[in-house]
Parts: structure tokens; C-alpha cells; sequence
């Protein structure tokens, strides 16, 4: 079961994972989707996780949310500014989690779909009405507050999904494949926003992606992740300077070495 504490494995970790294990199903149908995971994110740290499809990515960032319970192991999730202001407080602000796709509510105007954590966390209205102005100048939507989705392009519905996300004002943010279906011109537009929320708010990032030269642009350090079972079997720091241009000479030869490890893993299991 995911534990959630305010004194974590590592002392300079805000996500922790250790021994971390799930098993879809039992007996003979039973399922070893990742297989004894650790790793450790910094507090600030952008970590990348790439991997084979079915290889435990998106199950290792649901368990991370909480919306699935591991097998074994144990996963923890610091909240340092909350456990200084009440150290003997273990209560936890979830991680916030954006999805591939925005889901959006189509009833509502942006406005509204950005409150919608907000009023959850009974929030009052005065001060909702002030965090949701400042969330949307923050993704560059603020003359886009009364439109409803579908007045929207792909990149600004994924901007309001971002917007929504940080209104749970957590500093830990989960994405899996956020940027995945949108075009390249939009998906790296967003690569730059994101990565200025980021450097502003001195988020901790988690962040899924079968694109591995996306991974190289936005990285602190990527982790490789085996075929099913999971399990992590190479990373790399990315020290090439901010920022950075997914086509620069640089990224490209992050990638390429990551990308030729893959290719050794896949080929592994003949994939």
C-alpha cells in the first residue's frame, strides 16, 4: 500500500520508491508488471521515464498518485514545506497528475474546469475566483476564461489540463505523455511552457513519455525502463544547458544513446 509520510526513505528525496512491486491477478494468470523499482526524485528534479510500451511506465505513475496500490514495496511523498509548517502532521496533498488527454468537462467554461479543484478542496469563492485568474495567466489563457473546450485548439486543451493540475497546489506534478497527440510546432511550444512553470514554481516532475528525444529536451535525468517486468535498467543525467531545443545537436545525442539502449531492450525480447 502506497505510504504517504513526511520523513521518507531518503532525507533529500520528494518521491521515493523502494522495493517498489505489482502483480496484475494471481495464480497462474498472475501478471509481474514491475518488479522491484527504486529511485529517488529530488526535490526540483525533472525525471523522465521511458520504456517499451507495456513496460510499467503509466502503472508506476498511477501507483505514485495513489489511484492503485502496490504489491510490495513501499512509496513515499514529501510535502517539505507543509511537514516544516507541522512537522507532527502526517496529512499529504495528493500528487497532481495530468493525463494524455485533457478530459476536460465540455459543460463547463475554462474558467470553471480550472476551479473545479478548488471548490473540492472547499476553497472560498472569492479566493477561488483570484487562484483561477492567476493559474490561467500562468498557462496563457487569461482571455480564454468564459470559452468552453471545444472553442479550443489540442494545445490550449492541454493547457487548461496544466492549469487544473497546478490548481491542486501540490509540488510534485505526475504527467503521462501529456504532449503525446498534439503536432510537433505545438507540442514544443508546450515543452517551453512547461518547462517555465517549472523553473518558477520549483516543481518536482515526473513525467512519462515514449518519445525519447522529448525526454533529452526536458530532462534533469532520464530512466530507462526494462520490458515487462519493469524494471529500471539504465539512467543518465542530462546536463546539457537550459534552455534547450529538441532539435539542437545536444539533445540529439542524449537521445540517440538512450534510444540505442532501447533498441538493445526490445531486441532482447523480440519485440
Amino acid at each position: 500500500m502506497t505510504s504517504v509520510t513526511t520523513a521518507p526513505a531518503s532525507a533529500t528525496a520528494s518521491v521515493a520508491l523502494t522495493g517498489v512491486t505489482k502483480v496484475y491477478g494471481g495464480g497462474q494468470n498472475a501478471v509481474l508488471a514491475l518488479d522491484r523499482v527504486s529511485l529517488d526524485v529530488a526535490p526540483g528534479e525533472f525525471v523522465c521515464l521511458v520504456g517499451a510500451s507495456g513496460c510499467g511506465k503509466s502503472t508506476l505513475l498511477n501507483l505514485v498518485a495513489g489511484l492503485d496500490q502496490v504489491s510490495g514495496g513501499r512509496i513515499e511523498i514529501v510535502d517539505r514545506a507543509q511537514a516544516a509548517a507541522t512537522a507532527s502532521s502526517h496529512r499529504q496533498r495528493s500528487p497532481g497528475l495530468m493525463f494524455q488527454e485533457p478530459a476536460l468537462f465540455p459543460w463547463l467554461t475554462v474558467e470553471a474546469n480550472v476551479e473545479m479543484p478548488l471548490k473540492l478542496r472547499r476553497v472560498p469563492r472569492d479566493a477561488r475566483r483570484k487562484r483561477v485568474a492567476e493559474l490561467l495567466d500562468t498557462v496563457r489563457l487569461g482571455d480564454f476564461a468564459r470559452r468552453r473546450p471545444h472553442e479550443l485548439s489540442g494545445g490550449m486543451r492541454q493547457r487548461v489540463a496544466l492549469a487544473r493540475t497546478l490548481a491542486l497546489d501540490t509540488p510534485v506534478l505526475l504527467m503521462d505523455e501529456p504532449f503525446g497527440a498534439l503536432d510537433a510546432m505545438t507540442r514544443d511550444l508546450l515543452h517551453d511552457e512547461l518547462e517555465r512553470i517549472w523553473t518558477e514554481r520549483r516543481l518536482t516532475v515526473l513525467f512519462v513519455t515514449h518519445n525519447v528525444r522529448e525526454a533529452a529536451r526536458l530532462a534533469d535525468r532520464i530512466v530507462l525502463l526494462s520490458s515487462r517486468p519493469g524494471r529500471i535498467i539504465y539512467e543518465t543525467r542530462v546536463t546539457a544547458s537550459r534552455p534547450r531545443r529538441i532539435d539542437s545537436p545536444e539533445v540529439a545525442a542524449i537521445a540517440a544513446e538512450v534510444t540505442d539502449r532501447l533498441r538493445t531492450e526490445v531486441g532482447r525480447h523480440g519485440q
